[in-house]
């Protein structure tokens, strides 16, 4: 049986670490399931690490809808969210609940996720209404951010995220992440709210940590922000293993007796 929304809840009371994942296939999101992720995230950087896209804002609802199904297939335990894409409730609020619904009733999601923008207020409480589960997102904004850098660093801005973080749990959110703000803004926030903080370049104070599969993993070089630790580099086996069977083939080693099919030779003289 999957998470809820009211055990990510008691995590942050009982001062238990939640580990959320992003996902966008069947394969990849049964393995985080099964090695116990609290939370899987079908995250819009799908636009970056799985399309080839410069941009997550890029990505629409057909593309989101299609990864949501696969990656929600896979799950059992985990609590599902996926990413409301930029046109999803950006640039028509007024469609923000119908198609949150489809994350929902669709793609079979257990909430979604929305950038901090200017409507976010009205939109975040209309989802809610609708009886939809919400995670916030503030800091760093990937749809409609221009450049680059940490945000929260001075006190004047500062204080507007922590302010947008209240929003969010004023508005209903059951948890919010924290993107590469300083780690002193983050643990004010954290504190403050009820609903978990979930940070990823937001430091060690945060309820949780989030990262981007394919960056922990060393499948996306393309662009290696501060904050991620590498564990493992899957490119560079992977380049291993490829290089490994282009010469076997190339050399007449595989397939061999083991990884081949025969015939009977009576049947084979019939033909």
């Amino acid at each position: 049986m999957r998470n809820t929304v009211t055990k990510i809840l008691r995590m942050k009371k009982a001062n238990k670490k939640i580990v959320m994942l992003t996902a966008y296939d069947y394969p990849f999101a049964r393995i985080l399931d099964e090695a116990q992720a609290d939370i899987v995230l079908i995250g819009d950087s799908l636009a970056n690490v799985a399309l080839g896209l410069d941009a997550t804002k890029k990505v629409g609802m057909p593309e989101m809808l299609h990864h949501a199904k696969a990656v929600s297939r896979a799950v059992k335990n985990a609590l599902v969210v996926a990413d409301m894409p930029y046109s999803a409730y950006q640039t028509k609020p007024n469609e923000s609940v119908k198609n949150a619904k489809r994350f929902i009733r669709e793609a079979n999601c257990d909430a979604v996720k929305i950038e901090w923008f200017k409507d976010c207020a009205k939109v975040t409480g209309k989802l809610v209404k609708a009886k939809i589960k919400v995670m916030g997102h503030v800091g760093l904004t990937p749809q409609t951010v221009k450049k680059f850098k940490v945000r929260g660093s001075s006190a004047i801005e500062a204080k507007k995220i922590i302010a947008q973080a209240k929003m969010f749990e004023d508005e209903g959110c059951f948890a919010i992440v924290l993107e590469c703000i300083p780690g002193e803004v983050a643990k004010i926030i954290t504190k403050e709210l009820r609903i978990p903080t979930i940070g990823i370049g937001a430091g060690k104070y945060c309820d949780g940590q989030v990262l981007v599969s394919q960056d922990f993993l060393g499948l996306f070089d393309r662009f290696h922000p501060r904050f991620v630790k590498q564990y493992v580099n899957l490119s560079a086996q992977i380049n291993q293993a490829v290089n490994s069977f282009s010469r076997e083939v190339r050399t007449g080693k595989f397939p061999d007796a083991k990884h081949s099919y025969t015939m009977d030779e009576r049947e084979l003289k019939k033909i």
